[in-house]
């Protein structure tokens, strides 16, 4: 593949920090067109960013969408204290109103959906978390479901949810504990953004990427 030009969504909360900053630190990726409700505070030569108030305000020209290799939909929301309702609107509703545009404008894109580690389960937020997954996987060939499990940051990432960073505050000096004692649970953001990268350009078989795989395609 030449240069890869990728949508990002959700450039502003922790995972899309990282991806975004790694797309922009990767010489193979020559465009990015972050879509979010605010700015990312970042400026790069390959960044453009669509800032938009009502994201459920699908209405973008098909021209500004098209051409693109991957989408990395990082975009996401705690269900703590929200109805099924409501978290499913913003989760599943949200997710398939961009997925279905980006689908019909550019079909042969990779679309990596970040969901978490115990989508499918019981839980109220996995059961909605693995619906969004199947029909991902129904709208594109390329449909790749990123079950992040802990994110360690390591270029000054920070999340934009209260709670979350209160216990980044409290877990984050632990961070290369916990990734010594379980390996498996924890990767940090100079991976996961490797790890996209090389998973749009590549397109692996495997198309739920569990916390190993992510390590694996980081580290290869």
């Amino acid at each position: 593949m030449a240069g890869m030009r990728v949508i990002l969504f959700g450039g502003t909360g922790m995972v899309g920090q990282s991806v975004l900053g790694a797309c922009l630190r990767d010489e193979r990726v020559t465009d990015v067109l972050s879509i979010g409700r605010s700015p990312t505070g970042r400026t790069h030569p390959k960044l453009r960013e669509l800032v938009r108030k009502d994201l459920f305000a699908v209405d973008v020209p098909d021209a500004e969408l098209q051409g693109y290799d991957a989408c990395f939909f990082c975009l996401g929301v705690s269900s703590a204290g929200m109805s099924e309702a409501e978290y499913t609107r913003l989760t599943y509703d949200l997710t398939l109103a961009w997925a279905r545009t980006l689908a019909r404008v550019n079909p042969s894109t990779a679309f990596f959906y970040v969901s978490g580690v115990g989508t499918g389960g019981k839980a109220m937020w996995a059961q909605v978390k693995g619906r969004t997954e199947a029909a991902l996987q129904g709208l594109f060939r390329d449909a790749y479901m990123v079950r992040l499990g802990f994110l360690r940051p390591v270029h000054g990432e920070v999340s934009r949810t209260r709670w979350a960073r209160l216990l980044y505050a409290v877990l984050g000096p632990l961070a290369p504990v916990i990734q010594a004692l379980a390996p498996g649970m924890v990767i940090t953001s100079e991976e996961l953004g490797r790890a996209m990268i090389r998973a749009a350009r590549e397109r692996p078989p495997t198309h739920v990427l569990e916390m190993r795989d992510l390590q694996s395609l980081a580290r290869r």
